[in-house]
């Protein structure tokens, strides 16, 4: 009896699984700073604003899915005057569509591809919790300049078994997100921020995978931010101060 009540529950997570890896918000993003374009033959929505500075940012949010909620970031490239090309998902911030893990890692190859047609300079990416996943993914297949990653994950399934008590990373249909996988293929240096109390991906995951970049070779810079839950990190003291440090670094090189 048990054993059936379990694997009727192992196979509802599994059809249900995307609704909380993906749900996201209505609110579209109406920043006039900002131009929309729909670029390649995947039709992605992207955000994008023009800066004069050197590098451009290819920016991948986390699960909120509207761009919308994550001005705090977006500001802090705007305000050091770099482009800045936001990748919009679908299903999210009145954008049509049905996000997944293999459609929007397509989507990610996708909005790099274009930007490369659109700026001459180094490219940066950044991701914030899910998208961190998909700046990692990008920078294990094209060159970049920088990798930013605020509150990353080695595996999103990981932290699915422990909010499920189910081995999510094991069971068939589930998409596992398994950004440790592209470590070897990483070349450029990474700055981490995580925040020492987000509960939502604890900041041991972000320790983990940086230890991974390191026994890959990969330059890593951690930062522990001190109280930083997983939704106020972007909004901490030194946060903007640290992406400025970093990529003024990547200048001198």
């Amino acid at each position: 009896m048990l054993i059936g009540t379990y694997l009727l529950y192992a196979a509802v997570m599994v059809v249900a699984h995307p609704q909380l890896i993906y749900p996201f918000g209505p609110d579209r993003f109406d920043n006039p700073t900002f131009h929309q374009e729909t670029v390649s033959e995947r039709n992605v929505a992207m955000a994008v604003s023009d800066g004069e500075d050197a590098i451009a940012v290819l920016f991948f949010m986390g699960n909120g899915g509207a761009l919308a909620y994550f001005t705090y970031t977006l500001d802090a490239h705007q305000n050091a005057g770099r482009t800045i090309a936001a990748m919009a998902y679908p299903g999210g911030g009145g954008i049509a569509g049905k996000p997944s893990e293999a459609s929007l890692k397509a989507d990610a190859l996708a909005a790099y591809d274009w930007l490369t047609t659109q700026h001459d300079g180094p490219i940066v990416v950044h991701g914030f919790s899910l998208g961190t996943g998909l700046a990692i993914h990008v920078a294990a297949a094209r060159e970049v300049a920088g990798i930013i990653l605020d509150a990353p994950y080695t595996t999103l399934c990981a932290l699915m078994t422990k909010g499920s008590y189910l081995p999510a990373c094991y069971l068939p249909g589930v998409q596992k997100w398994r950004s440790v996988d592209d470590v070897p293929a990483l070349t450029a240096p990474v700055l981490i921020q995580h925040g020492t109390a987000d509960q939502l991906i604890p900041i041991s995951y972000g320790r983990q995978l940086a230890s991974a970049m390191t026994d890959a070779g990969v330059a890593v810079t951690f930062h522990a931010v001190d109280g930083a839950t997983h939704n106020n990190l972007a909004g901490q003291p030194g946060y903007q101060d640290r992406i400025n440090a970093f990529l003024s670094g990547l200048q001198k090189q």
